[in-house]
Protein backbone atom coordinates (compact mmCIF):
# COMPACT_ATOMS: atom_id res chain seq x y z
CA UNK A 1 0.00 0.00 0.00
CA UNK A 2 1.39 3.38 -0.68
CA UNK A 3 0.80 6.79 -0.17
CA UNK A 4 0.55 6.50 3.86
CA UNK A 5 2.44 8.19 5.86
CA UNK A 6 5.53 5.65 8.05
CA UNK A 7 4.97 4.71 11.70
CA UNK A 8 7.94 6.88 12.57
CA UNK A 9 6.49 9.91 10.23
CA UNK A 10 3.36 9.18 11.96
CA UNK A 11 4.65 9.48 15.79
CA UNK A 12 7.51 11.77 14.83
CA UNK A 13 7.74 14.48 18.03
CA UNK A 14 5.46 12.27 20.00
CA UNK A 15 6.63 10.58 22.96
CA UNK A 16 5.77 7.49 25.16
CA UNK A 17 6.57 6.60 28.99
CA UNK A 18 6.28 4.06 30.99
CA UNK A 19 3.37 4.54 33.64
CA UNK A 20 2.90 2.92 36.81
CA UNK A 21 -0.59 1.21 37.15
CA UNK A 22 -1.05 -1.05 39.97
CA UNK A 23 1.64 -3.63 39.27
CA UNK A 24 1.77 -2.59 35.33
CA UNK A 25 4.80 -0.40 34.35
CA UNK A 26 2.13 0.83 31.03
CA UNK A 27 3.40 2.42 27.75
CA UNK A 28 1.44 5.30 27.57
CA UNK A 29 1.81 7.80 24.54
CA UNK A 30 -0.60 11.67 24.38
CA UNK A 31 -1.06 13.75 22.47
CA UNK A 32 -3.38 16.79 21.72
CA UNK A 33 -6.42 18.87 24.36
CA UNK A 34 -9.91 18.40 24.48
CA UNK A 35 -12.06 15.64 25.83
CA UNK A 36 -9.88 12.53 26.57
CA UNK A 37 -10.47 9.26 23.98
CA UNK A 38 -8.80 6.36 24.75
CA UNK A 39 -7.46 3.90 22.19
CA UNK A 40 -7.25 0.38 22.65
CA UNK A 41 -5.85 -2.37 20.16
CA UNK A 42 -6.28 -5.64 19.91
CA UNK A 43 -5.11 -8.99 20.86
CA UNK A 44 -1.50 -9.47 20.87
CA UNK A 45 -0.98 -5.89 19.28
CA UNK A 46 0.32 -2.87 20.69
CA UNK A 47 -0.22 1.12 20.12
CA UNK A 48 0.83 1.56 17.34
CA UNK A 49 -1.88 0.28 15.63
CA UNK A 50 -3.22 3.36 15.94
CA UNK A 51 -0.35 4.99 14.67
CA UNK A 52 -1.89 6.10 11.48
CA UNK A 53 -5.17 7.94 13.24
CA UNK A 54 -3.57 9.83 16.44
CA UNK A 55 -2.75 12.79 15.26
CA UNK A 56 -5.85 13.24 13.28
CA UNK A 57 -7.57 12.41 16.48
CA UNK A 58 -5.21 14.78 18.70
CA UNK A 59 -6.72 17.77 16.49
CA UNK A 60 -10.07 17.31 18.50
CA UNK A 61 -8.88 15.51 21.56
CA UNK A 62 -7.17 14.33 24.56
CA UNK A 63 -5.83 11.01 22.78
CA UNK A 64 -4.43 8.19 24.99
CA UNK A 65 -3.32 4.99 23.46
CA UNK A 66 -1.08 2.65 25.80
CA UNK A 67 -0.43 -0.38 25.54
CA UNK A 68 -2.81 -3.18 27.19
CA UNK A 69 -1.71 -4.96 30.14
CA UNK A 70 0.77 -8.10 28.79
CA UNK A 71 1.00 -6.80 25.67
CA UNK A 72 3.31 -4.04 24.21
CA UNK A 73 6.12 -2.50 25.77
CA UNK A 74 4.08 -2.62 29.32
CA UNK A 75 4.98 -5.72 31.60
CA UNK A 76 4.67 -9.20 30.35
CA UNK A 77 1.44 -11.17 32.01
CA UNK A 78 2.62 -13.88 34.65
CA UNK A 79 -0.82 -15.39 34.83
CA UNK A 80 -3.77 -15.56 32.35
CA UNK A 81 -5.40 -12.40 31.78
CA UNK A 82 -9.36 -12.31 31.37
CA UNK A 83 -11.50 -9.15 30.72
CA UNK A 84 -12.08 -7.73 34.29
CA UNK A 85 -7.95 -7.46 34.89
CA UNK A 86 -8.16 -5.04 31.42
CA UNK A 87 -11.22 -3.26 32.86
CA UNK A 88 -9.85 -2.94 36.48
CA UNK A 89 -5.81 -1.71 34.77
CA UNK A 90 -8.27 0.78 32.28
CA UNK A 91 -9.81 2.09 35.31
CA UNK A 92 -7.07 2.81 37.24
CA UNK A 93 -5.25 4.07 34.16
CA UNK A 94 -7.57 6.61 34.03
CA UNK A 95 -6.80 7.37 37.64
CA UNK A 96 -3.38 8.23 37.43
CA UNK A 97 -4.00 10.33 34.38
CA UNK A 98 -6.04 12.43 36.48
CA UNK A 99 -9.27 11.51 33.82
CA UNK A 100 -12.54 11.03 35.12
CA UNK A 101 -14.55 10.30 32.08
CA UNK A 102 -13.32 9.78 28.75
CA UNK A 103 -14.36 8.62 25.33
CA UNK A 104 -13.03 4.71 24.46
CA UNK A 105 -12.18 3.80 20.98
CA UNK A 106 -11.52 -0.21 20.45
CA UNK A 107 -10.07 -2.39 18.16
CA UNK A 108 -11.16 -6.24 18.37
CA UNK A 109 -10.25 -6.85 22.10
CA UNK A 110 -10.22 -3.15 22.29
CA UNK A 111 -13.85 -3.29 21.67
CA UNK A 112 -14.73 -5.89 24.07
CA UNK A 113 -12.34 -4.36 27.16
CA UNK A 114 -14.29 -1.46 26.24
CA UNK A 115 -18.04 -2.35 26.38
CA UNK A 116 -16.97 -4.09 29.27
CA UNK A 117 -15.81 -1.14 31.53
CA UNK A 118 -18.67 0.89 30.00
CA UNK A 119 -21.11 -1.50 31.26
CA UNK A 120 -18.95 -1.27 34.72
CA UNK A 121 -18.24 1.97 34.92
CA UNK A 122 -20.97 3.97 33.37
CA UNK A 123 -20.13 7.56 35.30
CA UNK A 124 -16.55 7.15 34.06
CA UNK A 125 -17.46 6.58 29.83
CA UNK A 126 -18.14 9.11 27.41
CA UNK A 127 -19.40 7.03 24.19
CA UNK A 128 -17.84 4.37 22.35
CA UNK A 129 -16.10 4.04 18.89
CA UNK A 130 -15.77 -0.17 18.20
CA UNK A 131 -13.77 -1.04 15.76
CA UNK A 132 -14.84 -4.84 14.32
CA UNK A 133 -14.86 -5.67 18.33
CA UNK A 134 -14.59 -8.86 19.77
CA UNK A 135 -16.40 -10.01 22.71
CA UNK A 136 -19.81 -11.34 21.29
CA UNK A 137 -18.62 -14.56 18.73
CA UNK A 138 -16.68 -17.69 19.61
CA UNK A 139 -16.12 -19.40 16.43
CA UNK A 140 -13.46 -22.38 17.22
CA UNK A 141 -11.92 -22.13 14.04
CA UNK A 142 -11.43 -18.49 14.84
CA UNK A 143 -10.01 -18.86 17.85
CA UNK A 144 -7.64 -21.97 16.86
CA UNK A 145 -6.24 -19.59 13.94
CA UNK A 146 -5.80 -16.68 15.99
CA UNK A 147 -3.84 -19.29 18.42
CA UNK A 148 -1.71 -20.80 16.31
CA UNK A 149 -0.72 -17.39 13.85
CA UNK A 150 0.32 -15.93 17.52
CA UNK A 151 2.18 -18.76 18.96
CA UNK A 152 4.35 -19.28 15.72
CA UNK A 153 4.87 -15.34 15.52
CA UNK A 154 6.19 -15.58 19.19
CA UNK A 155 8.31 -18.55 19.59
CA UNK A 156 10.11 -17.55 16.20
CA UNK A 157 9.28 -14.31 15.49
CA UNK A 158 11.22 -14.11 11.78
CA UNK A 159 9.87 -10.82 9.55
CA UNK A 160 7.89 -14.10 7.71
CA UNK A 161 6.11 -15.65 10.47
CA UNK A 162 5.49 -11.97 11.61
CA UNK A 163 4.02 -10.68 8.68
CA UNK A 164 1.68 -13.91 8.36
CA UNK A 165 0.43 -12.88 11.57
CA UNK A 166 -0.29 -9.16 10.55
CA UNK A 167 -1.90 -10.38 7.07
CA UNK A 168 -4.60 -12.85 8.33
CA UNK A 169 -5.72 -9.24 9.78
CA UNK A 170 -5.97 -6.90 6.68
CA UNK A 171 -7.96 -7.41 3.72
CA UNK A 172 -4.98 -6.22 1.40
CA UNK A 173 -1.99 -7.91 1.97
CA UNK A 174 0.21 -4.82 1.02
CA UNK A 175 -1.36 -3.06 4.53
CA UNK A 176 0.96 -5.18 6.04
CA UNK A 177 4.45 -2.72 5.87
CA UNK A 178 7.97 -3.91 6.41
CA UNK A 179 8.11 -1.54 9.26
CA UNK A 180 4.83 -2.70 10.57
CA UNK A 181 6.29 -6.14 11.07
CA UNK A 182 9.80 -4.82 12.13
CA UNK A 183 7.49 -2.92 15.02
CA UNK A 184 5.97 -5.80 16.04
CA UNK A 185 8.77 -8.48 15.87
CA UNK A 186 10.94 -6.55 18.25
CA UNK A 187 8.19 -6.78 20.43
CA UNK A 188 7.79 -10.28 19.98
CA UNK A 189 11.51 -11.00 20.26
CA UNK A 190 11.65 -9.45 23.91
CA UNK A 191 12.98 -12.16 26.27
CA UNK A 192 9.74 -13.34 27.96
CA UNK A 193 7.14 -12.30 25.41
CA UNK A 194 6.20 -15.77 24.26
CA UNK A 195 4.99 -16.69 28.11
CA UNK A 196 2.85 -13.42 28.09
CA UNK A 197 1.38 -14.37 24.74
CA UNK A 198 -0.24 -17.56 26.20
CA UNK A 199 -1.95 -15.98 29.06
CA UNK A 200 -2.97 -13.09 26.66
CA UNK A 201 -4.16 -16.27 24.41
CA UNK A 202 -6.34 -17.41 27.39
CA UNK A 203 -9.71 -15.57 26.01
CA UNK A 204 -9.07 -17.95 22.41
CA UNK A 205 -9.77 -21.27 24.95
CA UNK A 206 -13.23 -21.64 24.60
CA UNK A 207 -14.35 -22.48 28.27
CA UNK A 208 -12.64 -19.05 29.26
CA UNK A 209 -14.04 -16.88 26.11
CA UNK A 210 -17.57 -18.31 27.20
CA UNK A 211 -17.47 -16.83 30.67
CA UNK A 212 -16.32 -13.35 29.21
CA UNK A 213 -18.26 -12.78 26.43
CA UNK A 214 -20.59 -9.72 26.39
CA UNK A 215 -24.17 -9.75 27.54
CA UNK A 216 -27.29 -8.25 26.49
CA UNK A 217 -27.20 -6.24 29.39
CA UNK A 218 -23.73 -5.30 29.22
CA UNK A 219 -24.78 -3.48 26.21
CA UNK A 220 -27.72 -2.08 27.18
CA UNK A 221 -25.96 -0.62 30.08
CA UNK A 222 -23.51 1.34 27.51
CA UNK A 223 -24.58 4.52 28.71
CA UNK A 224 -23.74 7.03 25.40
CA UNK A 225 -24.01 5.28 22.48
CA UNK A 226 -21.88 3.42 20.41
CA UNK A 227 -20.26 3.43 16.99
CA UNK A 228 -20.41 0.08 15.60
CA UNK A 229 -17.48 -0.45 13.06
CA UNK A 230 -17.60 -3.49 10.76
CA UNK A 231 -15.41 -3.78 7.60
CA UNK A 232 -16.13 -5.92 3.90
CA UNK A 233 -13.38 -8.14 5.15
CA UNK A 234 -13.34 -8.92 8.57
CA UNK A 235 -11.22 -12.47 9.32
CA UNK A 236 -13.39 -12.84 12.44
CA UNK A 237 -16.69 -13.11 11.59
CA UNK A 238 -19.68 -11.23 9.49
CA UNK A 239 -21.21 -7.47 8.99
CA UNK A 240 -24.12 -9.17 10.75
CA UNK A 241 -22.88 -9.62 14.53
CA UNK A 242 -21.60 -6.09 14.20
CA UNK A 243 -25.02 -4.67 13.16
CA UNK A 244 -26.46 -7.11 16.20
CA UNK A 245 -24.33 -5.16 18.43
CA UNK A 246 -25.10 -1.93 17.80
CA UNK A 247 -29.05 -2.71 18.05
CA UNK A 248 -28.68 -3.54 21.32
CA UNK A 249 -26.91 -0.75 22.56
CA UNK A 250 -29.22 2.21 23.07
CA UNK A 251 -27.80 5.16 21.01
CA UNK A 252 -26.10 2.39 18.63
CA UNK A 253 -25.25 3.01 15.50
CA UNK A 254 -23.28 0.39 12.79
CA UNK A 255 -21.16 1.45 9.75
CA UNK A 256 -19.50 -0.56 7.42
CA UNK A 257 -16.15 0.33 6.10
CA UNK A 258 -15.28 -1.56 2.64
CA UNK A 259 -11.60 -2.29 1.32
CA UNK A 260 -10.51 -3.01 5.07
CA UNK A 261 -10.37 -6.08 7.46
CA UNK A 262 -9.76 -6.27 11.46
CA UNK A 263 -7.74 -3.02 11.37
CA UNK A 264 -10.50 -0.46 9.63
CA UNK A 265 -8.44 2.25 11.25
CA UNK A 266 -5.23 0.87 9.74
CA UNK A 267 -6.14 0.28 6.01
CA UNK A 268 -8.51 2.63 5.60
CA UNK A 269 -8.02 5.54 8.07
CA UNK A 270 -9.51 8.61 6.45
CA UNK A 271 -13.04 6.76 6.67
CA UNK A 272 -12.56 5.96 9.83
CA UNK A 273 -11.55 8.94 11.14
CA UNK A 274 -14.59 10.93 9.48
CA UNK A 275 -16.83 8.41 11.23
CA UNK A 276 -15.31 8.17 14.54
CA UNK A 277 -15.18 11.90 14.67
CA UNK A 278 -18.16 12.94 13.33
CA UNK A 279 -20.07 10.34 16.07
CA UNK A 280 -17.41 11.74 18.79
CA UNK A 281 -18.66 15.15 18.03
CA UNK A 282 -22.55 14.52 18.26
CA UNK A 283 -21.71 12.89 21.43
CA UNK A 284 -19.47 15.24 23.90
CA UNK A 285 -19.01 13.50 27.29
CA UNK A 286 -21.78 16.12 29.08
CA UNK A 287 -24.71 14.43 26.51
CA UNK A 288 -27.27 12.36 28.90
CA UNK A 289 -27.33 8.78 28.79
CA UNK A 290 -29.04 7.19 25.89
CA UNK A 291 -32.41 6.48 26.53
CA UNK A 292 -32.58 3.11 27.96
CA UNK A 293 -29.04 2.87 29.56
CA UNK A 294 -28.61 2.99 33.18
Amino acid sequence: MTGRPSIAASLTGLTSRRVPVGSWHTRVLEAGEGEPLVLLHGTGGHLEAYARNIRELARHHRVVAYDLPGHGYTSHALTDLETDAYVGHLRELLDVLGIGRAHLSGESLGGWIAVKFAASHPDRTGTLVLNTPGGTMADPEVMRTIRALSFLAVDRPTPELIRSRLAWLMADPASVTDELVEVRRALYARPGFAASMRHIMCLQDPAVRLRNLITDAELAAVPRGALVIWTSDDPSGPASAGREMAAKIPGGRFELISGAGHWPQWEQPEAFHRSALAHLAARPLNAPAADGAT
